[in-house]
This record gives C-alpha cells, structure tokens and sequence, in this order.
C-alpha cells in the first residue's frame, strides 16, 4: 500500500457539518446486517492467471453472456498485447463472419473506450475518454476536434454526464493511430467502458473556487492513475461485476453528485483534527433499480484515497455477483452482505490498517447551490472564470478549435468540463473579459448567460447514435423546452433531463423534471415515441431522487404537459397572462 501514499496539505477547516443519511423516493437506508454470512460467501470468486484475473472453474454457473465473452478472451489484452492492431487491419465482413471478432468488436472493445454504435451507425464507433475532474487543455481540445472532422456529418463530440468527452464517427482502421495521437497529448480511452471504473468526477471550480474546501484535482489525477496504472492497463482493476463510479467532492455545492456513485469521498475532519475524507457507497442508476449512496460509517486520510478505492474495488471483484447484470451493481452486494460485513471486507483489504468510524463532515448542510454559468471572480485576484453553456453539450470539431483559440487567447489554454454538459474557461484575466464576451462563438452558439430553462437542459445521446435509446433526445430535447419557453415565463432555473432509455445515462433521477424514452400509444391507439416524466430530484445537501410522475405521455403531446408541470409545481407563468399585467 505504501506505493500508493501520497500526501497532501489540509485544507482550512469549515465551520457546519453535514453528517445525515441521504433521501430518495423510496428511502436508502443501510441494509440490515443478516443473520449470518457463511464463511464460504466470503472466498473471492476470482484469481490471478497470467497477469489477469479470472472467474473461478467453480463460479462459472449461471454466468452472463458478458462474463463469458471475458472468460473466452480477457478485453485488456486488445489493448496489452497489441491485439487491437491486428483487428483494425481486418475487415468488417471478415469481423462479422467470426463469433469472436464479433464479440471483439461490440463487446471487449468497450474496455478500451470504444462503443460500436451496431444499430444506427454501423462501422462506426463512439470512443470515450477519461479525463479525470474534467479538466482538459486546448491542445487536448484540437487533437479530438481534428480526429472527428475527417468524419464529416459522422463525426462530432459531446461532453458527457460525467465530465468528460466522446467523440463520435470512429472507424475501426483508425483506431490503432488514434491511441497513439491520444497519448501524445496526455489522454487515453483505456478502461472507460464495461466493466470499469468510470471517469473520476470532482469539484469543476478546484483549484479557483473562493468557496472550496479542498482541490480534487489531485485526487481524481491519482484515481485515474490508480485504475489503469497510468495509461498502461490495469488488468487487476478491469474484470469488475459492472461498471463502477467514483467522485472527489470539494465544495458545499456538491457539484459531483455523491449520492449517485458508487465510492464518494466526502471531505471531514477527524477528531484530530487531521483532514480526509467519510465515504459513502452503493449509489447507481439502472433499468430495474436506482439507489442512492449510503455511509459506509468509515473516514480515512488524505493518504490513504488511493488504498481505500483499492480496498473497495477488490472486494466487489472479488465478492460481487455475475449473474443477472440488473443485480450486479455493487449495492446489490452491499444488500446481501449487509453493510457492516460489506465494511469488514473493506478494511481485511487494507493491509493491516483499519478504518476509522465517520467524522464530521465539512460539507455544509444549509448551503445555495451556486450557479457556475456566466462570469465569476477566482480565489486568484483579478482573474475570472466564465462559464459557458453548450446546449445539450453537443459540439463539432469547428466549435471544438474555437474553443481551444478562446483558452489560449483569454486563459491559460485550460478548459473544464462538467456533469451539467457545459464548459468552463478558467483563468481570464479581468481586463480581458469584455473581449471574450464578444467573441462571436459566446454570442451565437454558446452563451454565458442563456435563459433560465436552457441552463440546466441535460440530454444523452439518444436513438440518433445509441441503439439502446428508444427515441431521440438530444434535438428534442431542444426543440420541447424552446416550445415550452414561448409560452410560459419561469423565475428560477428547473432542471430537466433527458434519457433516451431506462439505462438513464441522463441522470432523469436528480433532475427537476425528468424525461425517460419509452414507447406509448397516442390518441388513436397508435404506437408513437414516448416519455415517462419524473418529478422532484433534489441535487445538493438535501439530494434525493425524483418520483415517478406520468407514465406514456407520447412526445408530440408533451409541450402542454410540461407547460402544466412549470406553472403547477415551480412557479412559471403563462407568457400571455404575464403581459396582460404589464
């Protein structure tokens, strides 16, 4: 473990605390410990062979379809041994004509970020990136924008859910190049996808924010470092149940979303005065099941975020079920071990050290979350951070190049990147701001300042590219709201999200209004794209998830029935009533 200690200076200590259990719409409580877990249960349910780890002879029964397509060939040696090289020199015919290429290409590919969109763009690929606490350079920003462009209509980027990038249109021949390009400039695709841990997701203001109480930026760097040993493979980290979720919160704000992760690192002190962090676990969305994190009721230092991560991440590869993938998320593990043994399993994997009992937190309980678009002093003085909105954080490669001259030109070449979608330039020198807000860029297509339902408007990728989403999303999504925005006024924000499937990558749980696709029946019986509305997630201190609303409303009906939603529930008033009193 000592390998992994790294230290770091305390951060001042905050005066409020926040230490109660998160809500949902069906309460998250810890699960009761059971009567008994049998020592058996607890034997690790994989080993090491070879350099990779591996399902036990004995716990190969009732298996997934995924399990077995790992079993066959683990996904980490397309990237490890050069496979990845061999498969781009074939053709998608030859692919096609073998189960095993096949499942090279829709499944095991996903561990090296690349996600064949079969269905609705065929050939082609989405690629993911990591980029830990969403903080990227311009450089970064032009090698991705002059990847998509040879791609024409096919390509283009969005900036995801969690912080980070995927570009689209990839074909498989470019992939060996594109690695390469993309390590040159310091990312990597490596271990985004599947059964992985997903982009560490931290405060996007660190670092400049006046309010902080600790810069995740190093933490979320060594968590990336840490799952794939710097840019080189992590085998030991890559054969998980499903995929995993990890976020560093360093604000009141809790712009990270700790509830809905599976590891959040809550920043407290601990009776010594000695700054790290409490840790909450099991948070995750699925098709069948949401739940939010719960207090695993342990703290450990700033030195040991590293160790911690390990700990928890083995005991869920070691203990986690690979049945059913809708129970395999790793609060379904917490639930049959019950939280106390799930805890004891966590700290046997911590190499002798034991885990100290929950402290107080520093995150404040009473705390407005603040509004990071537009232009904001720093902690550096005379310079400004100005956020910027990218509408449905859909981008393409001319926008990406702006944005890159704008980081240069008016910043220190920085670009950050948030879980709303939206972009933020950090680092403008006040007495360049004027100039900036001029561009033309922040004027026509991303403005700093856009109306109050726009701001919040979060979309997936939907039916366009993913061939899991049931309709489309993005454009939609667009579409509804400026409908909605003619016909009534709103005074404050109101979070909407849209999912194209029940998978929910939108995140329609912690929005205001939430939208999930869905097949429904219009007034005639006909089949048509639908949504089920969700309403009431809460994001913040007093986080919980959103409640189901109406079922099957079909799209084309749904712009009268969000008007009713704004005007009953948050406040908003019809456009025509509103200048019948002016």
């Amino acid at each position: 473990m000592s390998s992994f200690t790294v230290r770091f200076l305390a951060p001042p200590c905050c005066p409020s605390s926040r230490s109660k259990t998160l809500l949902c719409a069906t309460p998250t409580v810890a699960p009761a410990a059971p009567d008994a877990v049998e020592a058996s249960r607890l034997e690790p349910r994989v080993e090491e062979r070879d350099g990779y780890w591996v399902l036990k002879e004995q716990y190969r029964g009732g298996i997934s379809p995924q399990e077995k397509v790992k079993l066959e060939k683990d996904p980490m040696k397309l990237f490890m041994e050069g496979g990845i090289e061999d498969l781009a020199k074939i053709s998608l015919e030859e692919i096609e004509s073998s189960k095993h290429t096949k499942d090279d290409i829709d499944v095991r590919l996903k561990w090296l970020g690349l996600f064949h969109r079969r269905k609705h763009h065929y050939g082609r690929f989405m690629m993911r990136l990591k980029l830990p606490n969403g903080v990227t350079t311009s450089a970064q920003t032009r090698y991705l924008a002059s990847v998509i462009r040879k791609y024409g209509k096919d390509g283009c980027a969005d900036v995801t859910t969690r912080q980070n990038w995927q570009i689209r249109g990839v074909v498989l021949p470019d992939v060996p190049e594109i690695l390469k390009g993309l390590a040159e400039v310091g990312l990597t695709s490596l271990q985004s996808g599947m059964d992985n841990v997903r982009n560490p997701v931290g405060n996007p203001l660190a670092g400049i924010d006046p309010d902080e109480i600790v810069d995740t930026r190093p933490y979320n760097n060594l968590l990336s470092q840490f799952i794939t040993a710097n840019s080189l493979g992590n085998p030991a980290m890559s054969n998980l149940p499903r995929k995993w979720n990890v976020c560093v919160v360093g604000s009141h704000d809790l712009f990270e979303h700790p509830h809905i992760n599976d590891l959040a690192y809550m920043p407290a002190n601990n009776k010594d005065g000695r700054f790290g962090f409490n840790l909450l676990v099991g948070g995750f969305f699925s098709a069948k099941r949401c739940a939010e994190a719960i207090p695993l009721d342990a703290w450990v230092s700033a030195d040991d975020v590293i160790p911690v991560c390990k700990a928890v991440l083995e005991t869920y590869r070691d203990l986690g079920f690979r049945g059913n993938r809708q129970k395999t998320r790793m609060m379904w593990l917490i639930d049959e071990l019950g939280i106390e043994v799930f805890r004891s399993e966590v700290e046997k994997r911590m190499a002798g050290k034991q885990l100290e009992r929950a402290q107080e937190d520093l995150v404040k309980k009473q705390w407005e979350r603040r509004d990071y678009l537009g232009v904001h002093p720093q902690k550096q003085e005379g310079i400004s951070y100005v956020g910027i909105h990218i509408p449905v954080g859909r981008v393409q490669a001319d926008e990406m190049d702006e944005l890159a001259r704008l980081a240069d030109e008016y910043g220190t070449g920085e670009l950050r990147l948030t879980v709303e979608q939206n972009i933020i330039i950090p680092n403008v020198d006040n007495s360049k701001l004027e100039a900036l807000l001029k561009e033309p860029l922040l004027k026509d297509r991303f403005s700093p300042e856009p109306s109050l339902l726009m701001k919040t408007l979060v979309a997936c990728t939907g039916n366009q590219f993913c061939g899991q989403a049931i309709i489309e999303t993005k454009a939609r999504a667009l579409k509804v709201t400026e409908e909605v925005e003619r016909q009534v006024a709103v005074t404050r924000p109101v979070r909407m999200h849209w999912t194209g499937c029940p998978n929910t990558c939108g995140q329609v749980q912690v929005a205001d209004i939430g939208f999930m696709g869905c097949m429904a029946r219009d007034e005639n019986g006909k089949a048509t794209e639908g949504v089920d509305i969700f309403l009431g997630g809460r994001i913040g201190s007093d986080s919980h998830l959103a409640e189901l609303y109406n079922k099957g409303v079909p799209c084309k009906n749904l712009v009268p029935v969000v008007v009713d939603i704004l005007v009953k529930h948050f406040g908003a008033v019809q456009r025509n009533r509103e200048e019948e009193e002016d």
